[in-house]
């Protein structure tokens, strides 16, 4: 088993927990769906999260070529993972069976902290570069890091729920151009 085989399975397995975190509020938002009162940017979120995993665990693959791993280079790349997971833990509330859930009213109670892990997730994966590669992300890759580090700040400070409906839709729009056009094929 070379190096990146045995490392790259404690990043599947906190990735899996990831998708697994975002499935089963999905599933408690399901069986709890007359009690709870929804709020689209949660969902447009959660959506959002599932799929920067999928996109995290398929740019992985691009590292099974770097030979000669440090701690420093493999913990930059699980801290990035980490906060992957922390977000999905966020996204969605814990459900009660019949009792009352109000989306918006967890999204807005978790704004500061989700959207302050989101910057801190890209400032890692900028940095992530830097330390395994040599250099800061450039071109389109710095662009999107740029702006959705924009978007999560402006809604980190703000409550303004127009600002945050749009943001929801613009950062989905986004992770699906931004894996369409650095990520359509492995290697």
């Amino acid at each position: 088993m070379d190096a990146f085989s045995y490392l790259s399975v404690l990043l599947s397995i906190i990735l899996g927990l990831a998708i697994t975190q975002v499935l089963q509020g999905v599933r408690g938002l399901l069986l709890s769906r007359r009690h709870v009162r929804l709020y689209p940017p949660v969902l447009l979120w959660a959506g959002t999260i599932l799929l920067m995993a999928v996109q995290m665990w398929w740019a992985s693959f691009g590292l099974a070529d770097h030979a000669e791993w440090t701690f420093a280079e493999f913990g930059i790349v699980l801290v990035q993972t980490v906060l992957l997971y922390m977000l999905a833990a966020l996204v969605l509330p814990d459900f009660a069976l019949h009792e009352p859930a109000d989306l918006r009213e967890h999204y807005y109670r978790e704004t500061r902290p989700f959207f302050a892990i989101l910057v801190a997730m890209l400032l890692v994966s900028g940095f992530k570069d830097l330390i395994i590669d040599g250099y800061m992300p450039s071109g389109v890759n710095l662009l999107f890091h740029a702006a959705f580090a924009a978007i999560a700040l402006a809604c980190s400070i703000s409550r303004r729920a127009r600002l945050h409906e749009i943001s929801a839709v613009a950062i989905a729009a986004m992770v699906v151009v931004y894996i369409a056009l650095l990520f359509a094929r492995l290697g």
